[in-house]
């Protein structure tokens, strides 16, 4: 789908319409429910913070187009991540792979001295089936899949390992997290200092959760060819590696980035924005590494992010525009998984396309121009 910067509005909400054979009626009113947000998503609520809302596609992902809606502020973001959708369905799509690690919640509890430590441990171990019942008495949605420790002098970290199937679910796991809490310290004769003691690790970049994942672990890779490369991206395979080389990968070492990638996180913020995600889980999802190889003249590129926390039930997802954005991918609601787990390479796709565009800009010096003719309202 190509930027036409001369359309109004409701003209290409109805070109947009007609390819996807779908009416937008929540999107063009701006509707949202101010009872279920009141009472569900935002305490003291006084009004509404409005942000436009973009479309980038079609994006080939296996042999399915998809449309992506996107939120943001920033101008030249959309025209951008839709280039990159551009050269990713022109070069016969993206191919994507996850792996499904699950949510986390990680409580830390006091322990007095060596000994009490490898006694709670032990308890853990030998009492692990009974505390899998207690966590998933609290939900029919909810699967404990495995439990990690880690022991530093007086204090016993212990990171819980949830499948949430569609949903996100934190608050499926700290509900369920606490009552196993409240168990072992009735058993135990322990006390836990705190329900979340960074163990998770939620809402912030961690090694930990690079490294063990967290949520789903996702890749998502292409082989753009000499023509796209030189049509549609206007540069070079070599150009891009070279900036791929110096930016994202001697560049994130100088300045001991925690992440190997040109903007996952704009692309994430944005999308995250669209369809009801949690907002504060981009610190962590923005963790990843994007790769190139040049390949005669052609450019293998691909991304990997270890760590995406994405739902298509609860939450914000069942406000009525967010509702309608994941309706676009068709990925709203569901109880097995399989929604969630597409979200996730739907997200992963989306951002290769982000990267590819960046780089392939800064690759022939671009990224001024552009912002400065799509970001400035300056229409040519």
């Amino acid at each position: 789908m190509d930027i036409d910067r001369h359309l109004s509005v409701t003209k290409r909400r109805k070109n947009v319409e007609k390819k996807l054979g779908i009416s937008l009626p929540h999107i063009a009113s701006f509707s949202l429910d101010e009872t279920q947000a009141s009472t569900r998503h935002c305490e003291n609520m006084i009004g509404v913070t409005q942000v436009p809302l973009g479309l980038v596609g079609p994006l080939k992902i296996s042999t399915k187009k998809y449309f992506v809606p996107l939120a943001t502020t920033e101008g030249a973001l959309v025209a951008s991540v839709n280039r990159g959708c551009k050269a990713i369905t022109q070069s016969g799509g993206t191919k994507t792979d996850i792996n499904s690690v699950g949510a986390t919640r990680g409580p830390v509890f006091y322990i007095p001295n060596l000994d009490e430590g490898k006694r709670f441990e032990k308890f853990l171990y030998d009492y692990q089936k009974k505390i899998k019942e207690i966590a998933q008495s609290t939900s029919t949605h909810l699967i404990l899949k495995k439990v990690l420790t880690h022991r530093v002098g007086q204090y016993q970290y212990i990171r819980f390992v949830y499948d949430t199937k569609d949903a996100m679910g934190l608050n499926m796991v700290t509900i369920a997290t606490d009552k196993v809490v409240k168990y072992l310290e009735e058993k135990t004769h322990l006390s836990c200092i705190t329900l979340s003691g960074n163990y998770c690790v939620d809402k912030k970049p961690s090694w930990l959760n690079f490294i063990e994942g967290r949520g789903t672990k996702v890749w998502a890779e292409v082989l753009l060819p000499e023509s796209v490369i030189k049509e549609t991206l206007k540069t070079t395979a070599q150009k891009i590696y070279d900036v791929w080389l110096s930016k994202c990968m001697i560049g994130s070492v100088v300045s001991g980035s925690m992440g190997n990638n040109a903007q996952f996180a704009n692309i994430l913020g944005a999308l995250f924005l669209a369809t009801g995600q949690d907002i504060a889980h981009i610190s962590e999802c923005s963790l990843g590494i994007t790769t190139t190889e040049v390949r005669g003249k052609d450019l293998y590129i691909s991304v990997y992010l270890p760590d995406v926390m994405v739902g298509t039930v609860g939450g914000g997802t069942q406000l009525a525009t967010q509702k309608e954005a994941l309706e676009i991918m068709g990925i709203f609601g569901g109880k097995d998984g399989k929604n969630s787990q597409l979200f996730a390479k739907i997200l992963a796709a989306t951002v290769l396309a982000g990267e590819i565009s960046l780089l392939a800009s800064l690759s022939v010096a671009s990224l001024s121009s552009a912002h400065q003719c799509l970001a400035r309202g300056v229409i040519k």
